[in-house]
């Protein structure tokens, strides 16, 4: 009688890594980021490229 196999035991077939870097100015990648993003700083935002001033608040109160 064969040993029962586990889950543990079973190799799983995953996804291999991307090995390559994106092209983020590359066309498809220009389309896609002209019809996300709102205006130029959405668009570097999105790329990667924000502000990281932008998410602290300045300790102004608008009353």
């Amino acid at each position: 009688r064969p040993a029962k196999k586990t889950k543990s035991s079973r190799k799983r077939a995953s996804a291999k890594p991307s090995t390559t870097e994106a092209d983020i100015l590359c066309p498809a990648a220009m389309e896609n980021v002209y019809y996300i993003s709102h205006n130029a700083v959405d668009c570097l935002e999105f790329r990667g490229f924000g502000w990281p001033e932008s998410s602290q608040k300045t300790g102004r109160s608008s009353e």
